[in-house]
């Protein structure tokens, strides 16, 4: 019972969880809402592919990588060639086609550049950060732009430091150039405009919907040691695109349709801590290593 009590105290396993009830919401949703069945499968495909890749993840990429900040630059690089040769709509290039499929990069990558530079402020993710925050301009995608600027805010509010506030600068510049160019992509049936739009299907479906929405946000709330910044950066990240969702026509996480904020989401869970503050042995021994308990107070401030 003590394990399976810390297991759930455990960011990494209750953000699986929630991703979980998340999708099963979401399902519930698109069906109370009519949408095509291939759409619920979809997101039950993407929810079983992004469970395989998160624990994938988890095993072989190790949370503190020297190869980490590399990582991300190439993430970058990839969100750059997708401006420049991405699939376009109204002027828009943020997606990449898979046959049929119309993959978003930037919900699938961006959520773990951030979470990654936040671990480690090397000279390789300091780049990812800039040029990322260049393809994002480019796109131009204003809320991915939007949720850049909010994930670095929610890590330099933890820890000030130089390569913090410079690609904090850098995606600042990138979402002013977002909001100086048009965005006039309407809004998709079940994607965009659901926060609001699911109360006009039926009084459960928008609980559904907005339930699953909070949802995504508990893993930032769980209590654990270490890794402030990681998780003011998750906090700062999918509130930022929730945020968006209800604001403007951008895809509706884990409870709109769309595969790739759900294998971003469950990607982005690989960073977080696998250990409880509520682990009292093994939490002290750890910390007389140098994992020592912060006071929350910051926290919660970033967070809100």
């Amino acid at each position: 019972m003590t394990i399976n009590r810390n297991a759930m105290q455990s960011p990494r396993v209750v953000g699986v969880v929630c991703a979980i009830g998340a999708v099963m919401l979401g399902l519930a949703y698109l069906h109370m809402a009519g949408a095509p069945t291939r759409y619920l499968a979809i997101n039950g495909a993407a929810l079983v592919l992004g469970l395989v890749l998160a624990a994938m993840t988890a095993l072989f990429v190790p949370a503190h990588s020297r190869g980490a900040g590399a990582a991300v630059l190439t993430m970058a690089l990839g969100l750059f060639v997708t401006s420049l040769i991405g699939d376009q709509v109204d002027g828009a290039a943020r997606w990449v086609k898979l046959g049929p499929l119309a993959i978003q990069p930037s919900l699938i990558v961006l959520p773990w550049m951030i979470l990654s530079f936040a671990r480690e402020r090397s000279a390789l993710g300091l780049a990812g950060m800039i040029v990322a925050a260049a393809a994002l301009a480019i796109q131009p995608d204003r809320a991915m732009a939007g949720v850049l600027v909010a994930g670095l805010a929610g890590l330099v509010a933890m820890r000030r430091d130089r390569a913090g506030f410079v690609a904090l600068i850098a995606s600042v510049a990138a979402f002013g150039a977002t909001l100086v160019r048009g965005d006039t992509l309407p809004p998709a049936p079940f994607v965009d405009r659901i926060l609001t739009s699911a109360f006009d299907v039926h009084a459960a479906a928008g609980l559904a919907v907005v339930g699953g929405s909070a949802l995504l946000v508990v893993p930032a709330l769980v209590q654990w040691r270490g890794d402030r910044e990681v998780q003011s950066a998750f906090a700062g990240v999918w509130l930022a695109v929730i945020a968006a969702a209800a604001l403007g026509n951008y895809p509706t996480p884990l409870v709109g349709f769309g595969g790739s904020a759900i294998l971003g989401y469950l990607l982005s869970l690989t960073l977080l801590s696998t250990r409880s503050s509520a682990i009292p042995a093994a939490g002290a021994a750890i910390g007389a290593a140098g994992d020592v308990p912060e006071p929350e107070g910051g926290l919660r401030i970033a967070t809100a």
